[in-house]
């Protein structure tokens, strides 16, 4: 299967007063065409930098990002982005801000067209009847869903999404990930999710990759081979909770807090 996304090598510091700030060193990540892959780590080791390399936001000092076998050298508009916060804007509705994208992508595309495109994402999502309601009248939940649609609406070649349920109530978290599955069934995409939560990662992802400390390089990589969708009871059961014992060992590995096995 043919890798969409592939990290090679890339280093990249911020410029500080105090001097350079390393935060990615020799990271290499491959993401193959269609597949879900969740970013974990301490924090603070370049997860959200790493998705900025990636939409062409801003560039790795050395190394390369390539993307659909081409090296990012700009914005690409092929990437759709989610964060936590939902970033909608008030004085639009919610159709408005779900066309958005097509307005700046696609600007010859007739007005019609792209309200249709937007109205069967709110339909999938469940937000069909709150098309003409303002962001603020919507829960937290359902802005998130908006926000997702808005992502999706251009059909993006890779989604990426940084912590947009983080800020969510348990019930809330644990509905959208089952939506996830359900707009991966119905708008193919490759998919990297940037998350604290262990169990999000392995609920949606097929592939989970382990940062290191900063400077972050890829310290461990697992594979999760399930189907999609999955029911939400699969994370409790034996095989999902081995993996999450594992990716919580690997986090402390990283935070410092117990040695690398086979360490001291």
């Amino acid at each position: 299967m043919e890798n969409l996304i592939e990290i090679k090598g890339v280093t990249h510091a911020y410029k500080t007063k105090a001097g350079p700030l390393p935060v990615l060193d020799d990271l290499n990540i491959a993401i193959p065409e269609g597949k879900f892959c969740a970013v974990v780590g301490p924090s603070g080791c370049g997860k959200s930098t790493l998705t900025r390399l990636i939409a062409g936001l801003m560039f790795p000092d050395t190394g390369e990002v390539w993307l659909h076998g081409q090296i990012v050298k700009s914005p690409r508009k092929t990437v759709g982005m989610a964060f936590q916060n939902p970033v909608l804007l008030e004085w639009r509705t919610i159709l408005q801000n779900v066309v958005l994208p097509l307005e700046i992508v696609a600007p010859g595309m007739p007005k019609r067209q792209k309200e249709a495109r937007a109205m069967e994402l709110l339909a999938l999502v469940g937000l069909e009847g709150f098309e003409h309601k303002r962001p603020s009248e919507l829960s937290g939940g359902m802005r998130q869903r908006a926000s997702l649609c808005r992502s999706l609406v251009h059909k993006p070649e890779v989604l990426i999404l940084d912590e947009p349920f983080g800020a969510l109530d348990a019930f809330t978290r644990e509905d959208l990930w089952q939506t996830m599955h359900e707009l991966r069934a119905e708008e193919p995409f490759t998919g990297l999710l940037i998350t604290h939560d262990l169990r999000e990662s392995v609920y949606l992802a097929d592939q989970v990759v382990v940062l290191s400390g900063r400077p972050a390089t890829t310290q461990y990589v697992m594979d999760i081979p399930m189907p999609s969708p999955r029911p939400i009871n699969m994370l409790y059961e034996p095989d999902a909770v081995e993996k999450l014992a594992r990716l919580r060992r690997e986090i402390e590995i990283a935070q410092g807090r117990v040695p690398a096995e086979g360490g001291a």
